[in-house]
């Protein structure tokens, strides 16, 4: 068995994730969303593990949802961590867990309603932010997009899916960099031109991962898709999603944000004069 497989299980106890096999609770995914050899090596194109699905009651804003959870992350990412879990393993390290943790991007996959009966399901790809999505920040409107976003998938007649991106904070410069271009913002440059300032791209955010994980729990056909950002809809289609509708989803508008909104409509972003007034 693969030592570059068992990567991000190193701190598991090799029964557990034999356990966990056998439960079908993980599971391996090519770039074509279809299911791989758990341990084969030396596949093309590069691979995504996935955990689940973990039954995730969920309460947000008030409001319960019953949703399954997955947890899903690149095994060239665990490929990285081979040489540092056999050194934390071989000095029983307590620092494992928590250098292992933080050295990898783990993405997550809400599943709302019965995928058997899905034929144009609701989708909302959405990208980590945590001033906005934990912390209740207005400089953005991620916190209200994240929540509606929950609400409307749920509502839906289909349901869907809801994938999080969790390393695309501050449109994948990090969270760090994001804090830097925050305090340009306050000195008077919109959110674009503070990125460029620190000479970081308007947008670095990879999404052929959630390409990946939407064809492995849909398909490639037709579904709705929760965003205002047309690179997103196209970054999608390069990587074999084209029936793609986009749903308008404007919330959260606020003073605090308003300067950041008319930024994000002057780079593209479908936005009306009256959805930011």
């Amino acid at each position: 068995m693969g030592a570059i497989i068992r990567a991000m299980f190193t701190y598991l106890d090799p029964g557990v994730r034999g356990r966990l096999l056998a439960a079908d609770k993980l599971v391996r995914i090519n770039r074509d969303g279809k299911r791989v050899d758990p341990d084969a090596e030396g596949l093309p194109g590069g691979t995504i593990s996935i955990l689940g699905p973990i039954p995730l009651p969920a309460t947000l804003d008030g409001r319960r949802y019953d949703c399954d959870w997955y947890a899903c992350v690149q095994n060239t990412e665990l490929k990285k961590l081979e040489s540092l879990a056999a050194e934390l393993r071989a000095e029983n390290s307590q620092r494992l867990f928590a250098s292992l943790a933080t050295s990898m991007a783990v993405n997550s996959v809400l599943v709302i309603g019965d995928p058997e009966c899905w034929r144009e399901p609701l989708v909302r790809v959405h990208s980590s932010c945590l001033t906005g999505d934990v912390f209740g920040s207005e400089r953005c409107e991620c916190g209200p997009q994240l929540s509606s976003a929950m609400a409307r998938i749920s509502d839906d007649s289909e349901g869907g899916i809801l994938v999080y991106m969790s390393g695309h904070e501050g449109r994948g410069i990090g969270l760090w960099a994001k804090a830097a271009t925050y305090i340009l913002q306050d000195t008077g440059e919109n959110t674009y031109q503070a990125n460029r300032s620190l000479g970081l791209p308007d947008d670095s955010r990879d999404f052929s991962d959630a390409a990946t994980l939407i064809r492995h729990f849909y398909g490639t056909g037709p579904f709705r898709l929760l965003t205002n950002n047309p690179k997103k809809i196209a970054d999608l289609s390069e990587h074999g999603l084209e029936q793609i509708t986009p749903v308008k989803h404007v919330i959260g508008v606020s003073d605090a944000n308003r300067r950041y909104l008319e930024a994000k409509k002057g780079w593209g972003h479908r936005l009306d004069p009256d959805d930011i007034s």
